[in-house]
């Protein structure tokens, strides 16, 4: 019979092994995209991720006979529960072989860990907060994942329903897109309109605006605004602001960047953006468990200096909720679209977007789009 154990991770080293797993576990897996080591390491260590501040976490690793077999976060966003009036323990970067034993120990290590400290629900898979992925994958198993998106085999999903007491708490949809050879008209005039009628305008960036001028923190803000009152979220510090503005803004192409301003405020306030980055999929499947080093970088570089892909990812897409009525959002895709014509690209990959925000997913029925993928985020009192 054999003997499993759960470990909590209690070192960097532990900590490595912990990130290790999901590479081992999806190494053979033809839709799975490799992680950038780097930003899981990053993210999930205490002494380096500005949510700590709000948040607290451990780590977990299940053993059978010595070889470690899954791996779950247990995380508390002490903001986000304060907002929703919640006592909530989150799970995340939940991995596992198809055993049961296996999921149902790790999970109830977490229901464990949270009742400790005064939790009273489980919800998730969710990460730290709204940046980091989201959902377990129930829809579109057979469609190529992205690296800013879950992905997971079907099993977990039947796992989920056998532990017990789980429901459904919130969806998420994904839709690609092509990117058509011609704006289409109806799309292009709705963009016109709204520049005659509500002198909105769109922003094209310096790095020096974004990085030193404040308006990389502008684009933030108005995520906080945006992103509010949608599923868990809680409003970003101006420490997490920091780090994404590094972590995104310093290596973008600016051309894939685009702002929405509101000409009719003195200072041309910053209302809407679109936030996109060439898909890095085969770029990362090509290095070592997600690894820049040795020669992963040049992989990386090429997309990002190159756009050696033909698929690009609508990575933050942000409207302020007075501007949306207004149309802002056809700005943003009249601007990007030209782009992505421009750098060749064939097809855009929308991410996640709340199956109950019909407006933001309506905005794709000017163009040719399927949903094919879903993520589910469960709930269970305890």
């Amino acid at each position: 019979m054999k003997t499993l154990e759960i470990k909590k991770v209690g070192s960097i080293k532990e900590l490595e092994q912990f990130v290790q797993f999901h590479y081992d576990l999806y190494r053979d897996c033809p839709q799975a995209v490799p992680f950038l080591y780097s930003d899981e390491m990053n993210t999930l260590r205490h002494d380096r991720n500005a949510c700590f501040d709000f948040c607290e976490a451990d780590y977990f690793m299940a053993f059978q006979d010595g070889k470690m077999v899954g791996r779950v976060a247990a995380i508390i966003n002490h903001r986000a529960n304060e907002r929703w009036n919640r006592k909530e323990v989150r799970f995340g970067w939940f991995d596992f072989i198809n055993d049961m034993e296996v999921s149902r120990a790790l999970m109830n290590q977490v229901i464990t860990w949270g009742k400790e400290k005064g939790m009273t629900e489980i919800a998730g898979p969710l990460g730290f907060t709204d940046m980091d992925r989201e959902g377990l994958l129930i829809e579109g198993f057979e469609e190529d994942a992205t690296m800013y998106i879950n992905y997971n085999y079907p099993y977990y999903m039947e796992h989920i329903g056998q532990l017990g007491g789980f429901e459904k708490d919130n969806d998420y949809m994904e839709y690609r897109v092509r990117v058509p050879e011609k704006i289409p008209d109806k799309f292009h005039k709705i963009a016109e309109m709204v520049r005659k009628r509500y002198n909105l305008q769109v922003k094209k960036f310096t790095r020096k605006e974004l990085l030193q001028g404040g308006k990389g923190k502008d684009i933030f803000a108005v995520i906080n605004a945006t992103y509010k009152d949608l599923y868990g979220y809680s409003q970003l510090s101006e420490k997490q602001i920091n780090q994404l503005v590094d972590q995104y803004i310093k290596v973008a192409d600016l051309n894939l960047v685009t702002g929405i301003e509101d000409w009719n405020t003195p200072e041309h306030k910053l209302v809407g953006f679109g936030i996109t980055f060439p898909s890095f999929n085969q770029a990362l499947r090509k290095t070592k468990d997600g690894r820049l080093l040795p020669f992963g970088w040049w992989q990386i570089l090429k997309v990002l200096k190159w756009h050696k892909t033909e698929v690009v990812d609508l990575l933050l897409i942000g409207v302020l909720p007075e501007y949306r009525s207004k149309g802002a959002n056809s700005l943003i895709f009249d601007d990007l679209i030209q782009w992505f014509q421009r750098y060749g690209f064939k097809w855009a990959e929308a991410m996640p977007q709340m199956e109950s925000n019909e407006h933001m997913r309506g905005q794709w029925q000017y163009l040719e789009s399927t949903q094919h993928r879903r993520h589910r985020c469960y709930r269970k009192t305890f």
